[in-house]
């Protein structure tokens, strides 16, 4: 059973877990978020020594903002698909994405360029360390080495190296493969639409209950509608 659940909500969730033995630490948020951040942590009284692992749902800037920073903090290996390693090696989101993603929303797309503008004007947000992973995570890899009783799913759909991570009760981390910010859905940036739905359906055999999504609130899988069903 997965210990207790902190929801750190940036505008993107990060996810404190307790473990045996300290901390597993899912996704960043952006490196302007940095000081909250750390502040987060030290409150929940993960010291240094504390954080066991780093888990990136994927490899975009809102999870991975601030790994290098945490690794140099607090000492933790950072783990994350071997298909979006690429992405936190360069800082470039581009990388193994199709030009022109099958999902890509008209607000998704405002947001982003305004955010862009806001990055340049103040000079934060969506620049990040780039860094070097340390686990390069496959589909089923168990991550009780690391006191976390659950195992990585690969999610393809939002983008190639996208994962889940299942604990043994049943909660299921899924990134920005769904969110729930009006209600439970795909996220609003697909770039294979084909592999969500199919992640969405590999997801409906694995027993998850609890889903805590990359944005939103957390919801339970059963208010979200099966492709193909």
């Amino acid at each position: 059973m997965v210990g207790r659940i902190r929801r750190i909500d940036f505008g993107v969730n990060c996810y404190l877990i307790d473990v045996e033995g300290g901390y597993v630490l899912i996704d960043t948020s952006f490196p302007n978020k940095q000081d909250q951040l750390d502040a987060e942590l030290a409150a929940a009284g993960c010291g240094p020594d504390d954080l066991r692992l780093i888990v990136l749902t994927h490899g975009d800037v809102d999870h991975a903002g601030n790994c290098a920073h945490l690794r140099s903090t607090h000492h933790a290996p950072i783990a994350i698909h071997r298909r979006d390693a690429a992405i936190v090696r360069s800082g470039d989101m581009a990388i193994g994405r199709k030009d022109k993603p099958d999902r890509h929303t008209l607000a998704f797309r405002f947001l982003t360029w305004a955010f862009g503008l806001l990055n340049k004007i103040t000079g934060t947000g969506a620049n990040f360390e780039t860094f070097e992973p340390d686990v390069l995570l496959e589909d089923g890899q168990d991550l009780s080495a690391f006191g976390l009783d659950a195992r990585v799913i690969h999610l393809p759909g939002h983008s190639s190296g996208s994962i889940g991570i299942l604990a043994g009760d049943g909660a299921l981390f899924c990134g920005d493969l769904l969110v729930n910010v009006m209600r439970p859905s795909l996220h609003y940036y697909i770039e294979d639409l084909t592999q969500a739905h199919e992640s969405i359906r590999k997801l409906s055999g694995l027993g998850v209950g609890t889903v805590y999504p990359g944005h939103g609130k957390p919801f339970p899988l059963s208010r979200l509608p099966i492709p193909g069903r």
